[in-house]
């Protein structure tokens, strides 16, 4: 069949429209996704946009269709059961409601395939006249008011409900609501035919007050043909309750000496009876009060709100503590013939006030002390309170007021007994004090009550006698500071420590000193006169100095009775001497047997400090000669440099190479460190790939022999080639010159800065005077950093070109072959043709010494300075200073 459609005709659609209820039957078996309902909406110009919605999503599901499903499978009970199915226009936001219920059809009902019903939004409900009013209620029903505690008889009808829609139709009623079908269930009851609502038992106001029932009026079929209408019953109350007290003792407190009027505490009682009515209206008043002095009549109570007051003088609490009243409440407004009452007890403690001082026992106390003792109780102060004990009126603050200036002493107070302890705080010197006289004064923490005649404080006088006893001796000053030059040699006095003693009242001998702490074991104490000496040579490198400091602690002791002794502390700052040469870190390395890569990092390590640490100098020794020739150091900062081959391949092995390391204290230090390298083949990124054979391969004795061997025979070609060269040399210099005998000038070409065993003991550097073009910058080789006296392989130099001079040809081929005798020979330095000096900073505006090349004749060059030489030149005065001839 087609679902009924439900039209708004030429209404307005509006909002806000209360909700309309729709009844429907469907089957008591509902099952998920089983359609129930069709909503049928047409909009007022047909192309409204329609969104539904279910107030219960859970159970109700409403399809854009505006089908309703079934969510879930459950059985209908026979109450109906109810949801709101809302529809809302998605263009302009307007929203309409219908209540629907959902009844299941009778047991009795056929099989037949039911319609699905239509929930009609009930528009033509409404008028087109605005405002939009609702149609008016048919049947209302008054408030009913029912005394509690009734008698019956029971079930008592109450009222009738009918519908004035019973004329045409057949009409069952109900009532739902607590006290119906919900807790407390059967309390009110109807007739479904005739609609007389009843009441069942007796009810109590106190338990519920009133009670909110709705009726409802349906046909045969279920269906509501009336709005439900809310019925209210109302319990009237009855005096049926006794007034009751929160506390059945209450307890408060008064100051004692309270004027009348003063408050003092509230008492509360309360009636379940209805508060608004007499049955809850209380009424106080006192019927008793325990004890009667200093009058029977000491408080009052006001009747209605239950607060207690004083209404006499007299309150003390050293004559009465405590007072106990009685209080009665009556509801009736008091009414002592109807009203009902009840009793409770008031315990009223009267507190202290401070309306007694604290007042001494005695007008003088007595005590004594050891001199230099703190923290003892000297004395004890007893007072008198008749206050509370242990209360802000009776706890006792005593305070001193003369006879201390320098505050050695205080007087705390013992909570327990409240007396003064008289403590010393500060050390008493014997010898400066031997008797103190304090004035002491007393008082409370609080103020006296006003009005009270006594004087606030009591005071009294502590006489305290200071008893000498044996001092420590001081050693003065302490600690001592001293400042000496490591390396002091053992039997050296160092200083002298010596103590005093306080003691000026005692007879004592003369102090003994002794040492208590020398970590080293460097010191020794005089016993006598305390100088102390050394038994050890200081060293400031030494584990137990810390930060350049040795401590060692002394004691001094004394004779008395009994013996007391005092330390000392002696410190000694070491000033640090240059007495350890530097060593090579780390002992041992790898590197490649070929040049590229090949570079060792090495550290210098010197205990000393500056300024006898770094920079270092390292240096390759002369000897053996292979050193030299197979390595080479370059340094690359004050404290390291890097080791590396001097030649293109160094078969792999272990080397020891000994290292030169000089620092720079005054004067150097040095010594010769043995760095142990091995070198092995290695890979593209530089790495070892043959270092467990070489490490692994040992040396045995066969493998000794042959290392002897080699090194026999390879001095024996070193030896060889030395006495070649020498014997090459002597026959260069056998050469005569082109000159006659007696104008031979080499007899007065003198040696000079021959000062020791030759030039090889010179410890200079010959490649400053060889090749001044290849001296290391002034940024990379510091002033006063030593070099060595070797030739670097290179090319041969190119010397700047002198200025042009005279020259004769003789003189200038003798010293250019001496010159390139020097270049030709590997082994050492020409000693016997080139002079070795020492190189004095780059920059010099002089030639070098090493080229006397001359590029024009002597004709131009003026040599009559000669003459002013001496005699050794005047043979060279005579053959090129005299002018033309």
């Amino acid at each position: 069949q087609a679902p009924i459609k439900a039209t708004c005709e030429d209404m307005s659609c509006k909002t806000g429209f209360p909700e309309d209820v729709h009844s429907a039957v469907v089957s008591r078996s509902v099952h998920g996704g089983q359609p129930l309902l069709n909503v049928r909406f047409q909009s007022c110009d047909g192309n409204k946009k329609i969104h539904f919605g279910s107030s219960e999503p859970e159970d109700f599901r409403v399809g854009d269709d505006g089908m309703v499903y079934a969510e879930r499978s459950f059985q209908l009970s026979a109450e109906p059961t109810e949801f709101i199915v809302s529809a809302q226009d998605k263009e302009t936001q307007e929203k309409w409601q219908m209540r629907v219920k959902l009844t299941p059809e009778p047991v009795f009902a056929g099989t037949s395939e039911k319609k699905i019903e239509d929930i009609v939004f009930p528009w033509q409900q409404y008028k087109h006249s605005s405002p939009l009013k609702r149609q008016k209620r048919d049947w209302v029903i008054p408030p009913i008011n029912l005394p509690e505690n009734s008698r019956g008889p029971f079930p008592q009808e109450l009222v009738r409900i009918r519908s004035d829609r019973d004329k045409s139709l057949s009409l069952r009623y109900s009532v739902t609501g607590p006290g119906a079908d919900q807790p407390p269930t059967g309390i009110f009851i109807i007739n479904p035919i005739s609609g007389q609502l009843s009441v069942t038992k007796p009810l109590d106001r106190e338990q519920i007050a009133s009670f909110h029932l709705r009726a409802h009026a349906v046909d045969v079929n279920g269906n509501q043909v009336e709005n439900p209408i809310d019925i209210v019953i109302n319990v009237i109350d009855m005096n049926d309750n006794r007034p009751e007290f929160l506390h059945q003792v209450w307890n408060g407190t008064v100051p004692e000496g309270s004027k009348p009027g003063t408050y003092v505490m509230t008492v509360t009682a309360i009636d379940a009876d209805d508060p608004n009515a007499q049955n809850g209206m209380l009424r106080y008043r006192i019927l008793s009060q325990a004890p009667s002095s200093p009058s029977p009549n000491m408080f009052t109570i006001n009747n209605e709100t239950g607060d207690i007051i004083t209404v006499a003088a007299g309150l003390d609490r050293e004559k009465v503590q405590q007072y106990t009243l009685i209080i009665q409440a009556t509801d009736m407004e008091g009414n002592p013939t109807y009203g009902l009452s009840n009793t409770a007890t008031a315990v009223i403690t009267v507190t202290d006030i401070n309306d007694n001082p604290p007042e001494f026992t005695a007008m003088t106390f007595y005590g004594e002390v050891p001199e230099n003792r703190v923290d003892v109780i000297v004395a004890n102060l007893t007072v008198t309170d008749k206050d509370q004990p242990h209360t802000p009126a009776w706890n006792a603050v005593y305070r001193m007021t003369g006879g201390d200036p320098a505050g050695r002493f205080t007087i705390l107070t013992d909570p327990n007994s409240n007396d003064g302890l008289v403590t010393v705080v500060k050390p008493i010197d014997f010898e400066t004090n031997r008797m103190f006289v304090l004035t002491v004064a007393a008082e409370n923490q609080v103020p006296l009550a006003k009005g009270i005649q006594h004087p606030p404080q009591s005071t009294a006088t502590v006489s305290i006698t200071v008893i000498d006893v044996n001092e420590s001796p001081y050693f003065v000053p302490n600690p001592k500071l001293i400042r000496q030059e490591e390396g002091l040699l053992a039997g050296s006095v160092l200083t002298t420590f010596t103590a005093q003693d306080p003691d000026r009242y005692m007879q004592q001998t003369s102090l003994r000193y002794s040492k208590l702490s020398d970590p080293a074991n460097w010191l020794k104490i005089d016993p006598i006169n305390g100088q102390i000496t050394t038994t050890a040579v200081l060293d400031r490198e030494s584990i137990y100095v810390q930060n350049n400091m040795y401590n060692a602690t002394f004691l001094a002791s004394d004779n008395g009775i009994p013996p007391m002794s005092g330390t000392g502390t002696l410190q000694i700052y070491l000033l640090d001497i240059n007495d350890n040469a530097p060593q090579v870190n780390p002992k041992e390395a790898t590197t490649c047997e070929t040049l590229q890569p090949n570079a060792i990092n090495i550290t210098a390590v010197d205990p000393d400090i500056d300024p006898n640490a770094g920079p270092f100098a390292f240096e390759l020794p002369d000897t053996p000669a292979s050193i030299k020739r197979n390595w080479t150091i370059v340094r690359i900062s004050g404290d390291h440099a890097q080791l590396s081959l001097r030649i293109r391949f160094l078969e792999a092995g272990i080397y020891d190479v000994p290292i030169v390391i000089t620092d720079s204290g005054n004067p150097h230090a040095s010594s010769t460190s043995v760095l142990k390298v091995k070198v092995c083949q290695c890979d593209i990124n530089g790495d070892c790939t043959d270092v467990d054979r070489i490490v692994g391969a040992g040396l045995g004795t066969g493998a000794i022999i042959a290392i002897l061997l080699c090194i026999i025979i390879l001095l024996i070609l070193v030896l060889m080639f030395v006495v070649w060269m020498k014997r090459r040399d002597k026959e260069r210099q056998a050469k005569q010159l082109l000159i006659d005998p007696e104008d031979d000038v080499r007899d007065n070409i003198l040696k000079y800065d021959e000062e020791g065993g030759g030039e090889e003991d010179q410890d200079y550097d010959l490649s400053q005077l060889q090749q001044p073009d290849t001296v290391e910058p002034d940024a990379i080789k510091p002033v006063g950093i030593r070099r060595l006296d070797e030739r670097p392989i290179h090319a041969e130099p190119q010397y700047p070109v002198r200025s042009a001079a005279p020259h004769p040809g003789d003189i200038g081929d003798f010293i250019n072959e001496g010159l390139k005798a020097a270049d030709n020979d590997p082994t050492a330095p020409p000693y016997d043709s080139l002079l070795v000096f020492d190189y004095e900073g780059s920059g010099s505006t002089a030639g070098s010494l090493s080229s006397l090349n001359s590029s024009s004749s002597g004709g131009e060059q003026d040599y009559d300075y000669l003459n002013d030489w001496g005699p050794r030149f005047k043979k060279l005065a005579d053959m090129y200073g005299g002018g033309d001839d």
